[in-house]
């Protein structure tokens, strides 16, 4: 019995001893596990900083790897492994605790090579992904930015990226967004709001991603004073900035957009019906784009007929939405027109600057002078009135 009793003690003894060893062994291999980190990834890092680990699509042997928002450790893991560049999830999953990665996974594009050690995986995917720089100058239609953003080479849905442009619901923690006046006329909800620039997009990003990089910066440009000021105009948001995008489309200088603007302000303000068409051929090269058509410095005949709410020299007031995407120059113009300004038609010199006139005989003599000017594969109607009226 008493033999018995020893040899249970000293089963307990050599248990507890071995214990006590590892957990020795274990936290002196756990010290110098975090102090061989420390210089591991500073060595990472200095290769990052000259260049010898970075990794892109162009780099030989490159395997695209995508994070989701949302994505866990694991679901890396399984990614890794997929893509042929783990052999084990589980080993990926508890370096990624030792090392402090989890958790820490940035979400985007990234590229990495089968011959990279887990540390260097690791440390990679922990830096901003890889993004597609691309530049969007003002004036450009909803069309004319999806075509830059293919030839880019974004990999999205067109079809989804039209349907995101038409759901603003999923938009509405943007106030603009909520306060859009939504009718069936409209080409595009969200047309105009795509706000001109130069912006970096993760190349597999999805098409609410792509709306709502665009949507952050034209909130970030959309002041209060300006919603305020727009209140004291009388219209709203979506009004000022369909009337920016024409303003937009009539010239380029930030000067002669303060009087454009005024011209359109007085017709919207006019008593008289005839004025309260604002006459741009701005929207008629809108409308002619859509067709395939080349764009002209004065409407035709045919032009004027088109019955489209957009032709602004058949229906009254603003167009059912903005035609193209308006520069913050254009915004203001529209929410701070030419004071004291009488002017109630305009034309092109062909110079890049607009002539102004106050009645139709000044302008049709505006017209007369300034038609020749006009390139050479300019559309001009007969009528000499025809042209940019505002």
């Amino acid at each position: 019995m008493f033999s018995r009793k020893v040899s249970i003690a000293l089963r307990v003894l050599i248990a507890v001893t071995a214990l006590i060893v590892c957990g020795v062994i274990g936290v002196f291999l756990g010290y110098n596990y975090v102090i061989s980190q420390n210089a591991r990834f500073k060595n990472l890092e200095k290769r990052i900083e000259t260049e010898e680990l970075v990794i892109n699509q162009s780099t030989p042997g490159a395997v695209m790897i995508v994070i989701r928002s949302g994505d866990t450790t694991g679901d890396i893991a399984d990614k890794l492994k997929e893509a042929g560049l783990i052999k084990n999830t589980m080993t990926f999953s508890i370096m990624s605790k030792f090392n402090g990665f989890d958790g820490g996974y940035l979400a985007g594009t990234h590229f990495l090579t089968p011959d990279l050690t887990y540390d260097e995986m690791m440390y990679l995917l922990c830096q901003e992904p890889e993004v597609v720089r691309i530049t969007f100058p003002e004036g450009l239609t909803y069309r004319e930015i999806k075509q830059r953003l293919k030839e880019k080479g974004l990999a999205f849905n067109e079809a989804h990226l039209d349907e995101c442009m038409n759901s603003p619901d999923l938009f509405v923690n943007y106030p603009f967004v909520s306060a859009i006046s939504t009718n069936d006329d409209r080409d595009f909800i969200l047309s105009g709001y795509l706000f001109p620039d130069t912006y970096d997009f993760d190349m597999n990003a999805s098409e609410e991603e792509i709306i709502s990089t665009f949507l952050r910066n034209m909130n970030n440009k959309l002041y209060d004073e300006f919603y305020e000021r727009a209140e004291k105009l009388n219209m709203s948001m979506d009004e000022v900035i369909t009337l920016a995008s024409l303003i937009q489309k009539e010239t380029t200088d930030r000067t002669d957009m303060l009087y454009i603007s005024a011209v359109f302000h007085n017709r919207l303000k006019s008593e008289d019906p005839d004025m309260q068409f604002l006459g741009s051929d701005a929207s008629i090269n809108y409308l002619r784009e859509q067709e395939g058509k080349s764009h002209v410095w004065a409407a035709t005949s045919e032009d004027l007929a088109w019955d489209n709410p957009y032709n602004t020299y058949m229906y009254r007031g603003l167009p059912p939405g903005p035609i193209c995407m308006p520069s913050l120059d254009a915004i203001q113009a529209a929410l701070y027109p030419e004071p004291n300004c009488n002017y109630m038609y305009f034309c092109a010199k062909g110079d890049g600057r607009t002539a102004f006139a106050v009645t139709k005989e000044e302008h049709e003599a505006n017209v007369e002078k300034y038609k020749d000017n006009w390139n050479d594969n300019a559309v001009i109607d007969d009528d000499p009135t025809i042209g940019d009226e505002g």
